[in-house]
């Protein structure tokens, strides 16, 4: 197995292969950060010993040698050690430079995965596959320029999209970049370079506009849907809940009593997660609509762990309910094909609609601030003056009351809040 040893108050690190002792001196000094530099060569020899690899591309790889570097030449880099006596092992001293992108990237990956989420962890290794590895795998992290970066940005844009005839967009190529950025900033950090990416800025992205339902399509919508997601989707319209929230949601979080759905756990890949922020533990008021089809699904899903689950009892799966069940009933009813997360949207800009305040609304939408709230929906905003959410559940309450329950007269709310049905 491949040690970090000391001699002389320099590292080097001491292995055995083909059942001889070789040492391979670095001339770093022998401090804690130097220490971690060198673990991941360490493990990588010992992969390249039992696989039967060369150990040469490993010190290639790691900066500890050149390509045309061998033992005879590096012995003029430093000098030799004394060989002790009765002791027969290889010496072979190095001069340490940056890593090659390969080995870094990877000594990164494994370092800073473990703050992240399963689907960002994914992300980033697709990028490097996809990406990073083959344009960059080769350099040393430190012998990467500005015009080499530049030049990777310009091809990125000239690559292929999700969908025929588009190119990547330039939100896709900055979080390409933010990556490399990352990783490069790291390894001027550890081995003292330049940092090449200083004062590239991102690509200008272009300002997405939401388009919420207006609330008689809401009713289309919930009128049409099949019976098994009518639950689903009113709770989604009327409370503003992420796709991972909503499907997280579990019967312990539904407080009847208060009326509230506290959010406190979020689906994410198929897992349980903390929520997207800190923010987004929150804990939301049911308005009458949502309370009623609360109690209607606890009769069918009470005996779960979710609230909204398949016959499994897991809970539903974001891209089988969008192919399966979303995207057929907007063409159905003729509506613009729009995602799911515009339901998020409609309840924003009917809270609006409905005069609460925009502070109780980024409350229950898990907003830190305002401050998204108001770019976000500027052009919602109306005279403000209620705080509780009363005002949006009368909205409600008027819109889905029967006609036999409201002196047969038609159950739309008043002309001033119907400023969305255009």
């Amino acid at each position: 197995m491949a040690s970090i040893r000391t001699s002389r108050g320099k590292l080097f690190i001491d292995y055995r292969a083909n059942g001889e002792r070789q040492r391979v001196y670095t001339g770093l000094a022998d401090t804690p950060a130097n220490h971690a530099r060198l673990a991941a060569p360490a493990q990588h020899i010992d992969r390249a010993i039992k696989a039967g690899e060369c150990i040469q591309d490993v010190l290639v790889a790691f900066g500890l040698a050149s390509e045309t570097t061998s033992v005879a030449s590096t012995a003029a880099i430093a000098p030799v050690a004394p060989v002790r006596q009765k002791s027969s092992f290889t010496e072979t001293h190095l001069l340490v430079t940056a890593p090659a992108f390969i080995a870094f990237a990877e000594q990164w990956f494994s370092e800073f995965k473990v703050g992240w989420r399963k689907t960002y962890e994914a992300t980033v290794h697709g990028i490097l596959e996809q990406h990073l590895l083959p344009r960059f795998g080769r350099h040393a992290v430190s012998a990467i320029t500005r015009a080499e970066i530049l030049e990777f940005r310009a091809h990125l844009a000239s690559l292929r999209g999700r969908r025929e005839g588009t190119k990547l967009s330039p939100a896709r190529i900055n979080t390409i970049m933010l990556i490399l950025r990352q990783i490069l900033q790291e390894a001027a950090d550890r081995y003292e370079f330049t940092m090449p990416m200083g004062r590239l800025r991102p690509l200008k992205v272009p300002k997405s506009d939401v388009a919420p339902f207006s609330l008689p399509e809401v009713q289309r919508l919930l009128q049409t849907i099949r019976p098994d997601y009518r639950n689903y989707l009113t709770v989604r319209f009327f409370t503003g809940m992420r796709s991972g929230e909503i499907h997280g949601l579990k019967w312990k979080y539904v407080d009847f009593e208060r009326r509230l759905i506290l959010v406190r756990e979020t689906i994410v890949g198929g897992e349980e997660e903390y929520t997207k922020t800190d923010a987004s533990q929150r804990d939301i008021v049911m308005s009458e609509v949502v309370f009623e089809a609360l109690r209607a699904q606890r009769r069918a899903t009470g005996n779960r762990d979710y609230v909204f689950c398949n016959l499994k009892g897991e809970p539903l799966d974001t891209i089988n309910f969008t192919k399966r069940v979303w995207y057929p009933l907007l063409r159905h009813l003729g509506l613009e094909l729009r995602r799911p997360y515009q339901t998020r949207h409609t309840a924003a800009t009917l809270w609006l609609a409905a005069g609460e305040t925009p502070e109780w609304i980024a409350r229950q939408l898990g907003h830190a601030s305002t401050e998204m709230l108001f770019r976000v929906y500027s052009r919602f905003v109306p005279n403000l003056t209620r705080r509780d959410g009363s005002a949006f559940d009368r909205l409600l309450t008027q819109a889905f009351t029967p006609k036999d329950k409201n002196d047969g007269r038609d159950a739309q709310p008043p002309p001033h809040l119907m400023r969305l049905a255009a």
